[in-house]
């Protein structure tokens, strides 16, 4: 039976939960083909095809280099307190990312090693903690991924309250529950679940221009003229922008200026 403090909630909107003790259990995830597609893709690319506005900071890496991809299952908790955190573990589904905010609090662990291996039992997608983890040589043992800010051996409190399912924050980004989250030795990418649908081309476009211009590094074959074409005309188109903003600066003066750096640069 549910504790007496905590209203569970299978419909996606109810107006008769207390903010604090709310739990959503049923949300909108993403189609399994459409996750998969992202597994294989490098957080890197997919945050630059976000304009780098996607990407989780704070510290948040990887325990036990191991990659993460799949829906977002977001906990939002007391600094310190992990009891919602473990509630969330038997209404999560199969390959959900328990998404945990803990206000980036780091003096207490939220997941340890018995939350792992029950997450492993459930065939869970793994953890993201905007906090503390412990039992780090049970979660390197592990085939769970496990991010998090830092690890400390002081356990958390379990007296909540607490929420399952709604907006929180991870890394410095908004995590809804069904954005998809991807992970590897880099960090974490947040990708909302309405745009991920035209976001998939996209990032498939970046890494294949990527990987065409790195084996022409490994090569020997890219030339300066290339690499200039990309980064100063792109400067040069930064350097107009600005100086169009300024009034003083006449036409054949910022005439000069170009002719400069464009000459600088042969």
């Amino acid at each position: 039976m549910a504790p007496s403090w905590m209203s569970f909630e299978r419909e996606r909107i109810k107006t008769n939960m207390t903010i604090g003790f709310r739990a959503f259990i049923d949300f909108e995830r993403p189609s399994q083909k459409l996750i998969e597609a992202y597994r294989s893709l490098p957080s890197a690319n997919i945050g630059d095809c976000c304009y780098k506005m996607n990407c989780m900071f704070d510290g948040i890496h990887s325990f036990n280099d191991i990659p993460l991809c799949g829906p977002a299952f977001t906990v939002k908790v007391p600094a310190g307190d992990n009891l919602v955190a473990q509630l969330a573990l038997d209404y999560a589904k199969p390959g959900d990312i328990i998404v945990i905010d803990g206000a980036g609090f780091t003096n207490r662990a939220l997941v340890g090693g018995m939350m792992v291996a029950y997450a492993k039992e459930k065939q869970l997608g793994g953890f993201v903690v905007n906090g503390a983890i412990r039992d780090v040589d049970d979660i390197k043992d592990s085939p769970i991924p496990v991010y998090g800010i830092t690890q400390t051996p002081l356990g958390p409190y379990r007296s909540g309250p607490g929420e399952m399912n709604v907006p929180v924050c991870c890394g410095g980004q908004v995590v809804m529950p069904g954005d998809i989250i991807v992970g590897d030795h880099d960090g974490i990418v947040v990708i909302p679940q309405k745009d991920a649908e035209e976001l998939l081309q996209a990032v498939r476009n970046n890494l294949d221009h990527e990987q065409a211009e790195m084996k022409k590094m490994k090569s020997g074959t890219y030339t300066m003229q290339e690499h200039q074409k990309e980064f100063l005309e792109k400067f040069l188109k930064k350097m107009v922008a600005s100086l169009n903003r300024k009034e003083w600066i006449g036409e054949y003066l910022m005439k000069d200026v170009l002719q400069f750096f464009i000459i600088s640069a042969k």
